[in-house]
């Protein structure tokens, strides 16, 4: 919250800039006006939440301890004791009531609220001009002006999203490369190197025996849809029984495949595949949400808090370099990413598809967010090469500017985690060399052309790209939650403190450069900013995780 306060007339509600809103607008943008008539502006506003700092201390305390050791919040009990007040709920609804708004719905745990009202109204409330831009990527709406509100009400909100309608994410997948140099769809008859989940999870010894029952994986989804028939086609393929898979509308996106296998339906259909084949006992959630921040948000706090499906896993498979987000924006999904790791669920997010720039081209370094997160299991990728169960090669995924690479890593946003700081992150390679949060923390089989076969819209497709190794990971904590009883929870800390050379396949060969550049971050010995830990070997990982350090038995 600022201390700034905007110019105020005698007789006017004397008002507060909220800080962290302020974002420039996207290059090539032109401003077509204001926005006018009719239409409802929605907006989330998040609100302080209860003994936040009782919160953290408590996610820290947990996060000292042995998964089997600690004790998970039960939902119940954190929106009682961390949600925002009712109190504070009565305020907002004061404010709304005073300013034509509407208070639709509120979510106490996740200590947020969705507010609409006319265009006027929402200007008014917030300080700002809502306009409208056209940009060659789509056209949005956004602001100018600060975003403020009155003073008397500013403690207790500390962001406002959704005024900016610009997509804050993309999604993280690559179809593989044709000889002619195309990413499309391929027909079964070319038969490039690809592997199913199966192959893949038996190159990653994943424990047999085991398919998630029991559990949840919640996957987010930012855009397009699931075809039921296409899901049915490709586990029948597999002969693995088809999990059950339920869709969950976040602000009114729901399930809405397009048609195209290289849209955003090869997005969700890779999740829901790669996720229900290694692990088809388990429940998959998707929580469709607009491609918002406010949206971004409002599935990841559905998620988290979903007293019905109570996920035990949540998988990203999108995201955007961190310096693209408003810092309130961040600061609020940060936040839900806590809530997760206070309620024992385990957050992974593909670390991105454009090396070590995260595709922007400002001559500096980024990493994504998500995964930039230091609650989020950030996860890179490799290409990969195995028989069976045995790994002939494994190396930092990266085919170049046209064919991508796997994200990482040092955040500029978020400090060097304490269970990273005997992981040797190296400085930012960025001007001033800071120190910061290292990503990814774990890797897998990434690279398209070795790639996961998988079905998309009805087509047989070969798709790479780290979006496959969030449910590759997912899948695996849920046979490992199955066989120990009780969730592993925030694992980030834990990871660093296992015996590397055991539990992950160390990756010490490649680089992250697809610009040409001197070749900052490259793997090696340990983590490293291209792969992290390396890549699982799932047994002994369930073993080392099972409170006497071996994997009860049956």
């Amino acid at each position: 919250m600022s201390d700034m306060e905007k110019p105020w007339k005698e007789g006017e509600e004397k008002r507060e800039v909220l800080a962290g809103h302020a974002r420039a607008q996207a290059p090539q943008a032109v401003d077509k006006g204001p926005v006018t008539g009719d239409q409802r502006i929605s907006v989330t506003v998040v609100l302080r939440r209860q003994r936040a700092d009782e919160l953290e201390a408590h996610v820290e305390r947990q996060a000292a301890l042995a998964p089997h050791a600690r004790v998970h919040l039960e939902r119940e009990a954190f929106a009682a004791s961390h949600g925002a007040s009712l109190d504070d709920f009565a305020e907002l609804r004061k404010f709304a009531d005073a300013h034509g708004l509407t208070l639709d719905r509120a979510n106490v745990a996740a200590g947020t609220a969705v507010m609409s009202g006319p265009v006027d109204a929402v200007n008014r409330a917030f300080g700002v001009e809502l306009r409208h831009f056209d940009h060659p990527d789509g056209s949005y709406r956004s602001y100018l002006g600060e975003v403020s509100v009155p003073a008397s009400i500013a403690p207790i909100i500390e962001a406002v999203l959704g005024l900016d309608t610009r997509p804050v994410a993309r999604p993280h997948f690559r179809l593989q490369r044709r000889a002619e140099g195309e990413f499309e769809v391929r027909s079964q008859a070319a038969a490039p190197t690809a592997y199913t989940p199966l192959d893949v999870a038996q190159a990653y010894q994943f424990p047999e025996g085991l398919d998630g029952q029991g559990q949840c994986i919640a996957i987010i989804e930012l855009g397009g849809g699931y075809d039921e028939q296409s899901l049915a086609q490709y586990f029948a393929s597999l002969g693995v029984p088809a999990p059950q898979v339920v869709s969950v509308s976040v602000d009114g996106a729901t399930n809405q495949p397009t048609g195209d296998p290289n849209g955003p339906d090869g997005e969700v259909e890779l999740d829901i595949e790669v996720a229900g084949a290694l692990a088809p006992g388990a429940k998959i959630a998707v929580y469709f949400a607009p491609n918002t921040d406010a949206g971004f948000l409002d599935a990841i706090t559905t998620a988290v808090h979903d007293p019905t499906h109570k996920p035990s896993i949540v998988s990203i498979s999108w995201g955007g370099p961190e310096d693209s987000w408003a810092s309130a924006s961040i600061a609020a999904m940060n936040r839900a990413f806590l809530d997760a790791a206070a309620l024992g669920v385990t957050v992974l997010a593909a670390a991105g598809d454009s090396g070590s720039t995260d595709g922007e081209q400002d001559g500096l370094y980024h990493v994504d967010f998500p995964a930039a997160s230091p609650y989020v299991l950030a996860c890179g990728g490799t290409r990969l090469v195995a028989s069976g169960d045995r790994i002939e090669q494994e190396t930092v995924w990266n085919d170049g500017p046209d064919g991508g690479s796997t994200g990482g890593g040092v955040s500029r946003i978020f400090p060097l985690p304490s269970w990273q700081e005997n992981a040797n992150v190296p400085p930012s390679a960025n001007p001033g060399a800071g120190s910061g949060r290292g990503v990814p923390d774990v890797a897998g089989n990434a690279d398209p052309t070795t790639g996961y076969e998988v079905v998309i819209d009805g087509e047989t497709t070969v798709i790479g790209g780290t979006s496959a190794v969030a449910p590759l990971f997912a899948a695996l904590l849920a046979r490992i939650n199955q066989k120990l009883g009780k969730s592993v929870g925030y694992l980030n800390p834990t990871l660093y403190q296992l015996p590397e050379k055991q539990v992950f396949h160390d990756i010490t060969e490649g680089n992250n450069d697809i610009a040409n550049r001197a070749r900052i971050y490259q793997a090696g010995p340990g983590w490293d900013p291209c792969t992290g830990l390396g890549s699982p070997i799932g047994v002994q990982l369930l073993q080392a995780l099972a409170p006497s350090g071996e994997a009860p038995q049956p």
